[in-house]
């Protein structure tokens, strides 16, 4: 903004005529505000996005929440090696990164060569290029060099059922990556594959935390626990969002005996 012969004038970042087409992809293609944009606030972040990129969620800002409160009280998996599994925009490994600081590291994978690529970007953007390592693979594929020596796991896995896709708002249906929505038949299949990779994965001690599609998949994951991996976790509890929704999954990996 400045002021000449009395009269204020705004400089724009696009021209007219850009932001009228802008202004059209929002209305009439109901293409999302951050896409439109290119980037995202999520916590204290600014975080980069594009379309094929997962835009991340306020709830997902509690899994960053809950790590902070378990590393304050435990030094070795402040220390310990992270992993964020579908990183999408590397949200989740860029907060938990903040938070580890030099003392940990964050490996995090993504199946998406785009989601990497803006991933890459946010992490150099918040300077974090020697704490948080990007490997390109499915879930825990990448990860096969460090089986049983990671200190916790946290994922916003793709947990909506396949049928309940196209009822998403055109927002997030028509524009947002059906790979990071789309969780199979019941939503299901990907948390289950969560649950048996962190009981090889993770060290003993070692905490896990997945967000969930609400209170029937986490109370569904917890019989599975129960039973499938019986003595495989301990301390599993279910953490509301925001909004009162019981939506995420919290354990550890029992420690052996």
């Amino acid at each position: 903004m400045s002021i000449e012969n009395g009269k204020r004038s705004v400089r724009l970042r696009a021209g007219v005529e850009d932001l009228y087409n802008m202004w059209k992809q929002r209305i009439e293609e109901r293409k999302p505000f951050q896409y439109i944009v290119g980037c995202e606030h999520w916590r204290d972040l600014v975080l980069s996005v594009q379309e094929g990129v997962l835009i991340p969620r306020p709830e997902t800002e509690l899994i960053v929440d809950l790590v902070a409160d378990v590393v304050s009280e435990n030094e070795d998996l402040r220390e310990g090696l992270w992993a964020d599994l579908g990183t999408g925009s590397g949200a989740l490994a860029v907060g938990i990164g903040r938070i580890l600081g030099s003392r940990g590291m964050v490996i995090a994978t993504d199946l998406n060569p785009i989601a990497l690529s803006v991933a890459a970007f946010n992490l150099q953007r918040y300077g974090l290029q020697d704490i948080i390592e990007l490997r390109q693979g499915s879930w825990f594929e990448p990860l096969k060099d460090v089986e049983g020596n990671i200190a916790g796991i946290v994922s916003n896995p793709p947990y909506i059922p396949s049928d309940n896709i196209s009822g998403l708002q055109a927002e997030v249906c028509r524009h947002e990556p059906k790979l990071a929505l789309d969780g199979g038949l019941t939503g299901m299949d990907y948390l289950f594959h969560l649950c048996n990779g962190a009981a090889s994965m993770l060290k003993p001690g070692g905490l896990f935390i997945f967000e969930t599609n609400g209170e029937q998949q986490c109370k569904c994951l917890i019989k599975y626990l129960e039973s499938d991996l019986r003595g495989s976790f301990c301390n599993v509890d279910i953490v509301s969002d925001f909004a009162g929704i019981q939506r995420f999954l919290i354990g550890f990996r029992q420690q052996q005996t």
